[in-house]
């Protein structure tokens, strides 16, 4: 039989050789790949998440698309136009309306409505009702349909209609709950109503209704159905009136057409969220432009009349979500750019250590006459082995774990590492041999000179990153995405790492010369080691690590910067950890002490408020006085951080009360005494103190005072408490022992609703995973790095043991061998950290991240990034402590095998 001349396949060799490196390198390619896929995907998530909850939680009669159109018209025979209203046609031509939304508009049936109303409202002439200011109340009549699946009947029954015409006067009304009590009506009320030519309409309430969804588009696109309100006239001075919605059934449109109410047809459509994605955004406003005035509108004029008009808000909803999103992704871009560099470096590192593992293999094969094309072949065969299912795994997970989103960029992130993974080696075994060599030469940071082709790659990175730091200082974060402005943070930490790199040797060389004089050797050989390590184990690491604790100082800083603000402008809407207030009269006199009693309260104290005339002159008081207790107030202030200032301030001599005034205030009275006059008299102040804000009015003027200084001042209306960690449930839990009428506002609570967008929760949560993602890079770089040379270092651990080195020697020496570089990342990673905020802060917009609101909230000052000592120092102390419980780990391991392990005979290690 002849025999097999063709020998073992290359590739399953390879693989059997070494499986564990396949393996860690698979391990390493899945992640990288997760996140490559998965990050696109997040923010895609959350963007969507944002553009739903935005358009879903506007308000309603800004959120609808409202078609309305006249009603047929007078030359037409009052049958045409009753038929015109009623609801068979209005349903037939809402239907076709609501087919020619251009996508990606789509109605929600269920809160979509349509109907005949009074666009004029029509004047009450029943005596019964209430008349405010002796004007006659005002109703809005709506015929609309579906109002059995919106409402629930809490007395009589729902309105209907028999064969209503054009000349009918009596027809079937519903009100709501809050009109019925506004208005004192009931079932079987009769509202006489003015506005026809020949005799009033008379509407008979049938019903009473509790709204189900009360704040969703069927009763909240025209509020006043829901709820009557009080509406002033233009004179002077204002006189009121009552404004109520009446809902008719929908048989009895006709009946409107023959008053003077200006009735008109309309359908609404309410926006469906559900199939919203995040890309949709500008088709939206596209959409929303052509409906009200662009092709779209010329469709719907085609089925609703020649003369009808779409009104909506919609556009305004999108654009403050795209004005808000387009604020927030920069800053998310810095951390993803951060994340992506030290990723790349490691899969470039662990290609690194593949090949000078098998570098005197690769020089061997060079040296029998192996081509470049074939030995790079081969390597990438057998890398892609590995690399190509873990790749695939990675992207499969990341499509599994967010749902929703386009799987183009997902596929194209994960591609992108197996690609970067699949030709590092090949690149580097083709690089490093590229002409046969019969020995290896030094590559060590002491003998390597850079080339000119690498001066040039650092100048431009140079350039690159002055550009992206003068381009973010001009112009911000605002605008258009730009690839390079968020890349600013991660530029200057490559250029710090190009800079250290070269001056590395340096100081070792310096420390090297007095080591060299001391009596042990350790000293003197961990330097040593430390500048003779390979020029690729110094740079790549120290990329990554700076890169990476960069981007933390960076991250860390931002989150920092959004929590401050936050917590900020929390406090400025509530003006201590608690607020109580109420509305009518004063507080009772026993709730100070239960509130004091509450878990966590540290201080409590009553506020009063009152008007006051600058001047015996004016004819209106317009200054705020807030009356106080001076020694708990000014206690609560100290706690809150508001203005504290000395009770004793607030003193009184000579019958004239000591005042802590706003700058506004005190630079109008000035410091001499200033008589006023309140509600309860006249009193004499003088300012003895300036503050910019107080608990009590955290926004605007204000004079505060002693209470027992006033005259027949009527009692606290808000009670401030101050206690971080106070208990709420307990605390209203005292409020409804107290008695009602006590509203609890709480910091925590303000705190919670700044940060429940979906866009900045989503935006916070993407951002921080990044930043410690790529940390986790970080430390992996560092342990590759350590394991490039683990071999020399455990070979020259067991020459040194064979000359009597001692355990603990070893272990030292490593150690401080490991020391300078994690020295030199951990420094260079604060400093680096430092400067990059403070160059980048003035153009870093964070108003939008930090606060909920299109407007971006107000905070005085807005939300500033600056430096968060913490963000700085424990990435840099944990690199330092890292690296050197890695080196101490090998020495360890090291020292249980026995010299002759590490020791062959001919070894030039």
């Amino acid at each position: 039989m002849p025999s097999d001349t063709r020998g073992a396949p290359w590739v399953r060799t390879r693989l059997r050789t070494a499986p564990w490196s396949a393996v860690a390198l698979g391990v390493l390619v899945l992640v990288s790949a997760f996140l490559a896929a998965v990050l696109p995907r997040a923010v895609e998530a959350y963007e969507t998440d944002g553009l739903r909850d935005a358009v879903a939680g506007a308000a309603p009669e800004a959120a609808v698309l409202e078609l309305k159109a006249p009603p047929p018209g007078l030359e037409l025979p009052d049958e045409t136009r009753a038929e015109a209203v009623r609801p068979g046609a209005l349903a037939a031509v809402g239907a076709r309306a609501r087919a020619l939304l251009p996508a990606p508009l789509r109605a929600d049936p269920a809160q979509s409505a349509y109907g005949v109303r009074t666009a004029e409202s029509l004047e009450g002439l029943d005596a019964a009702l209430p008349r405010p200011d002796g004007l006659p109340p005002r109703f809005t009549l709506l015929a609309q349909s579906a109002a059995a699946a919106h409402a629930t009947v809490r007395e009589g029954r729902l309105p209907t209609a028999g064969r209503v015409g054009v000349d009918t006067r009596a027809v079937e009304g519903a009100v709501t709950r809050e009109t019925a009590r506004a208005l004192g009506l009931r079932a079987g009320s009769t509202l006489t109503l003015a506005g026809y030519p020949d005799r009033p309409l008379t509407v008979r309430i049938t019903g009473v209704l509790e709204p189900r969804h009360p704040q969703r588009s069927y009763w909240s696109a025209e509020p006043v159905l829901r709820t009557p309100g009080l509406v002033s006239t233009t004179g002077r001075p204002p006189q009121f009136y009552w404004e109520a919605g009446v809902l008719l059934a929908p048989g009895a449109a006709p009946a409107l057409l023959g008053g003077r109410g200006e009735p008109e047809r309309y359908w609404r459509f309410a926006p469906a969220t559900g199939r919203l994605t995040g890309a949709d955004a500008p088709a939206l406003v596209a959409a929303v432009a052509s409906l009200e005035d662009g092709p779209g509108l010329v469709a719907l004029r085609g089925v609703a009349g020649p003369v009808a008009q779409l009104s909506t808000g919609l556009e305004q909803v999108v654009g403050a979500y795209t004005a808000t999103r387009d604020a927030i992704a920069p800053v998310v871009a810095v951390a993803a750019f951060g994340v992506a560099a030290v990723a790349a470096v490691v899969l470039v590192m662990s290609g690194g250590l593949a090949a000078a593992r098998r570098d005197a293999e690769l020089a061997l094969l060079r040296a029998r006459g192996g081509s470049l094309r074939g030995i790079a072949g081969r390597l990438l065969a057998e890398t892609a082995v590995p690399v190509v299912p873990a790749a695939a795994c990675g992207l499969l997970l990341a499509l599994l774990v967010v749902d929703g989103g386009r799987p183009l960029p997902a596929v194209l992130g994960a591609g992108s590492v197996a690609l970067l993974a699949c030709a590092v080696l090949p690149v580097r075994a083709v690089v490093a041999h590229r002409r046969p060599r019969a020995h290896r030469e030094r590559d060590d940071l002491a003998h390597a000179r850079p080339g000119g082709r690498r001066l040039v790659a650092e100048l431009t990175v140079l350039v690159l990153a002055a550009g992206a730091v003068a381009a973010l200082r001009r112009r911000g974060t605002e605008g258009p995405g730009d690839l390079l402005v968020s890349a600013a943070p991660v530029l200057v930490g490559v250029v710090a790492a190009l800079v250290l790199v070269r001056l590395y040797p340096l100081p070792l060389r310096w420390a090297a010369g007095p080591a060299g004089r001391l009596r042990g050797v350790v000293g003197f050989l961990s330097l040593a080691r430390a500048g003779r390590a390979p020029a690729a184990v110094a740079v790549l690491p120290l990329l990554a690590l700076l890169t990476a604790l960069t981007t933390a100082a960076f991250g860390g800083s931002v989150l920092a910067g959004v929590a401050d603000a936050r917590d900020r402008a929390a406090l400025l809407a509530t003006g201590a950890d608690a607020r109580l207030e109420t509305a009518d009269g004063t507080l009772p006199p026993e709730l100070a002490g239960a509130v004091g009693e509450v878990a966590g309260v540290r201080q409590v104290t009553a506020v009063g408020f009152a008007y006051a005339a600058e001047r015996a002159s004016d004819e209106t008081r317009s200054l705020p006085v807030i009356a106080v207790e001076p020694d708990s107030y000014a206690s609560v202030a100290r706690l809150t951080g508001l203005g504290g200032f000395p009770a004793d301030r607030l003193g009184s001599a000579d019958g004239v009360l000591g005042a802590v005034a706003s700058p506004g205030v005190a630079e109008r009275f000035g410091r001499a005494p200033r008589r006023i006059v309140t509600d309860t008299g006249a009193v004499t102040v003088r300012v003895t103190a300036v503050n910019p804000r107080t608990p009590a009015a955290p926004e605007g003027e204000f004079l505060l005072v002693d209470a027992a200084g006033l005259k027949g001042f009527g009692g606290p209306t808000t009670l401030l408490a101050a206690g971080a960690g106070l208990d709420a449930k307990a605390l209203r839990a005292a409020v409804r022992d107290a008695g009602a009428g006590v509203s609890v506002t709480l910091r925590a609570d303000e705190r919670a609703a700044l940060s429940g967008s979906p866009l900045q929760a989503g935006a916070e949560r993407v951002y921080l995973w990044a930043v410690v993602a790529g940390a986790v890079y970080a430390v992996l770089a560092l342990v590759l790095g350590l394991l490039r040379t683990a071999p020399e270092r455990a070979a020259l651990l067991a020459l040194l043991r064979t000359l009597g080195l001692t355990t603990r020697q070893g272990r030292r020496l490593l150690g401080l061998e490991a020391l300078p570089q994690a020295l030199l990342a951990a420094g260079g990673g604060m400093a680096v950290g430092w400067a990059a905020v403070r160059l980048l802060a003035p153009g870093v917009d964070l108003d939008r991240l930090a606060l909920s609101g299109a407007s971006g909230g107000s905070v005085p000052g807005g939300a500033v990034l600056r430096t968060d000592p913490w963000s700085l120092v424990l990435p840099a102390a944990v690199t330092v402590l890292l690296a050197g419980a890695v080196a101490v780990a090998q020495a360890w391991w090291a020292g249980r095998r026995t010299p002759i392990t590490h020791l062959r005979a001919g070894d030039t290690r």
